[in-house]
């Protein structure tokens, strides 16, 4: 009998946890399939990450960590920090699925471990205001609603695959374009 790997088998829950949530939604998601995705019982996923809205937050709240380690926002140079957030939703466009399902799930209420998210979040505001200090990038709009707006910029595009195909095309020309175009816009937004 091979001897247990309690990190290995978190490991496992964890990544069949994201592409159930992923695919559908905190509601939909059922602990049966990730169990066995991940070849491990449900008593195990109880036991190391509680319910499945827990389990849900914790999921979200680890990959949005990776975001901000791989992709920290440099005021300095936004347009090189927008093609790195399309580039990281390009190859993980787990993140935004389960960001998309928790507005759906929650709406504006509270969500589980919110504090932490928002500690999250005042460190890349923090950022943007620094390059406001420095006089890098404009004053104009308050940093929080700046990251706001260059997020939801930098975002859309991969969020709504169907709306880009139709508007502006699907060829290679047409993305290369409409990745020009955010970076142009995200460039004046943030312009002084």
């Amino acid at each position: 009998m091979a001897p247990r790997d309690p990190e290995a088998t978190k490991a496992r829950i964890f990544e069949a946890a994201v592409a159930e949530f992923a695919r559908h939604g905190i509601a939909g998601a059922r602990i049966d399939r990730i169990a066995a995705e991940a070849k491990a019982n449900k008593q195990l996923i109880y036991a190391y990450f509680g319910n499945k809205a827990e389990l849900f937050a914790i999921v979200l709240e680890k990959k949005m960590l990776h975001l901000a380690e791989d992709v920290p926002v440099v005021p300095d140079d936004i347009e090189s920090w927008i093609d790195r957030v399309m580039d990281y939703h390009a190859a993980h466009p787990e993140l935004l699925r389960l960001l998309f399902w928790e507005g759906l799930e929650y709406g504006s209420a509270e969500l589980p471990h919110e504090s932490a998210r928002q500690e999250h979040y005042v460190r890349k505001v923090a950022a943007l205001r620094d390059g406001q200090d420095r006089g890098v990038i404009t004053d104009a709009v308050p940093a929080a609603d700046l990251l706001f707006l260059l997020t939801a910029l930098a975002n859309w595009t991969a969020v709504v695959p169907q709306m880009r195909r139709i508007l502006v095309g699907d060829g290679e020309d047409a993305q290369d374009r409409l990745r020009a175009s955010v970076k142009e816009a995200a460039r004046r937004l943030t312009a002084r």
